[in-house]
């Protein structure tokens, strides 16, 4: 199993609840007390499901949904005290797929997870991802998976086998920081060790190869301490 479960409660006794009952069911969960720390954590953790409070200290659970129906499909479970319809309505509109209202049995909860994650994991192969693409257009950048070639504003670019994965798999999770680790482990299909350079040595490369400025580069972003990014 070992999906991942994106939490978000200020309540930090139900949030830890959760935690709690998620894990013992043998899945892995990010729980957070705030909107703020569970939007930072999309940018590095792409989960199965997600599990948010309407009522946060900073931005609430509608916004942080609506986020993240702007680039993903997995399923999205409100839990919140507001028994209104509205609030129901409002949460399935902007694209929840179940609403729970507390007080809750955690069971339930459990149960729901399972229900949504078997019901999106049958009708969406690539979990959690948008639809498979073998070509990206991005900005100028054409990379074609099919034909395995790539051109920059209308010229070939001459990459090796190494190169291109790392510039596919970029652009496969375009508007996501990958790590270092995520990189490697994902293209050479090996276990990252720390002080790695291998992954930093070819994305330089590549960035020659696309006539990048080292400084200020327009597709290959690095997020200093974190990894790397094609916005």
């Amino acid at each position: 199993m070992n999906e991942k479960i994106l939490v978000v409660d200020d309540e930090k006794e139900i949030a830890d609840l959760l935690d709690v009952y998620l894990k013992n069911d043998g899945y892995t969960v990010y729980k957070f007390y705030n909107g703020t720390d569970a939007l930072a954590c999309l940018k590095k953790t792409l989960p199965d499901l997600a599990i948010l409070d309407v009522m946060l200290p900073d931005i609430d659970g509608f916004h942080i949904c609506q986020k993240i129906r702007e680039s993903y499909y997995f399923p999205v479970i409100m839990l919140t005290a507001k028994i209104a319809d509205t609030d129901k309505i409002m949460g399935l509109t902007i694209g929840a797929d179940d609403y729970i209202t507390k007080p809750f049995n955690p069971l339930e909860v459990v149960a729901r997870v399972k229900t949504q994650l078997r019901r999106f994991q049958r009708y969406n192969p690539a979990i959690g991802q948008p639809q498979e693409k073998n070509e990206f257009d991005i900005r100028g950048l054409i990379i074609n998976k099919d034909s395995h070639r790539c051109t920059l504003f209308g010229k070939e670019l001459s990459l090796t086998p190494i190169e291109f994965s790392l510039l596919w798999y970029l652009c496969e999770h375009q508007g996501r920081v990958v790590s270092s680790e995520e990189l490697f482990e994902a293209v050479w299909k090996e276990k990252y060790l720390n002080s790695n350079n291998t992954v930093m040595a070819h994305i330089g490369r590549l960035r020659e190869k696309m006539k990048e400025p080292a400084k200020n580069p327009k597709f290959i972003k690095t997020v200093w301490g974190v990894g790397y990014e094609i916005e």
